[in-house]
């Protein structure tokens, strides 16, 4: 979400939105077919853990498709106005100088700049692989290669049901875990554009979803309504309504703030949601300790109510230890 030289307070970044014409072509080749989730049978989402994508894009695991139960696609890859938004993933801008999110990185009194200063999120190994259920090692690196942080991941597609606004409910629940712990002679600090000195609530950095929507979506909380009003908040849910590329509507629902995180929210540039690490102050995983994080995303066909909403998204959220 990167703004042009002379839009501080835009997120789109280049010449022109999405453009890489200030970027040169460093693409990597997929080695691992991406693995998948799925519900009573039905896929769900494909877990991308190899992405062949350009270096300065931030190669990094990520889910998408991810769909509803009744087929409707709920992320976008790769989209032209962001082409570094990856569907639903874990990327922070600036960890101890490294931006692993890709785009332009967001200079202190200089603004966006393309820098050679990406890293890329690696996976190591799974511990385990299951219709329902993935678990791996992942390691977060500079640019030459040096490991940042390691991480432990778990992934669950888990089926919902029961009584919806509109009949029976549709619905599924992804369950994402992970653990970030910083080596043991070095503490990792975790920043945003904000943080760096970017104005207009633009702190974001971390489990992030890129959602699709063919006609504008909109957003919602508990107590709240609207991006405005939602972004950079701390409600124990947010709930965003769009509809699919096959014109159908979806709700998702999303839970699982740690201590210090904020929701990152857009609704009016493009669709998408995410847990914020460091909105307004940088955030350090001190020398060999850990960051947990633990998020729950329902994804439902239809038009959820706030009620629905609220009943059905639950678990907890993130901590550093």
């Amino acid at each position: 979400m990167s703004a042009g030289p002379t839009a501080a307070g835009s997120d789109a970044a280049g010449p022109e939105p999405g453009s890489d014409a200030a970027c040169p072509e460093r693409v990597a080749t997929a080695t691992e077919e991406p693995a998948r989730l799925l519900v009573g049978g039905t896929e769900v989402a494909r877990y991308v853990v190899d992405a062949a994508v350009d270096a300065r894009h931030g190669p990094r695991p990520y889910l998408h498709p991810v769909r509803t139960l009744g087929g409707t696609v709920v992320t976008e890859a790769l989209p032209a106005d962001h082409v570094w938004h990856l569907g639903a993933s874990l990327a922070v801008q600036d960890v101890n100088g490294t931006n692993l999110w890709g785009g332009r990185t967001y200079v202190r009194d200089v603004g966006y700049t393309w820098r050679d200063d990406h890293g890329r999120i690696a996976h190591t190994g799974w511990s385990q692989r299951a219709d329902d259920r993935l678990a791996h090692r992942l390691e977060w690196r500079d640019p030459g290669g040096a490991v940042l942080l390691t991480e432990r991941r778990h992934l669950a597609a888990v089926g919902l049901s029961g009584p919806g606004p509109a009949g029976e409910l549709s619905a599924w629940r992804l369950e994402v875990d992970y653990t970030l712990s910083a080596p043991v002679g070095q503490d990792v600090r975790l920043g945003s554009p904000a943080t760096n000195g970017r104005p207009g609530g633009a702190g974001y950095g971390g489990f992030f979803w890129r959602a699709v929507s063919a006609a504008p979506a909109s957003v919602f909380s508990a107590s709240a309504t609207g991006e405005e009003a939602v972004n950079g908040s701390t409600e124990p849910w947010v709930a965003l309504v769009g509809a699919g590329p096959d014109g159908r509507t979806y709700t998702l629902v999303f839970g699982g703030l740690g201590g210090g995180d904020r929701w990152f929210v857009r609704t009016a540039m493009y669709p998408g949601v995410g847990v914020a690490f460091a909105f307004e102050r940088p955030v350090t995983v001190g020398a060999g300790r850990t960051r947990r994080g633990r998020h729950r995303v329902v994804v439902a066909d239809g038009a959820l109510d706030v009620d629905t909403a609220a009943a059905l998204v639950g678990g907890e959220g993130g901590s550093v230890r």
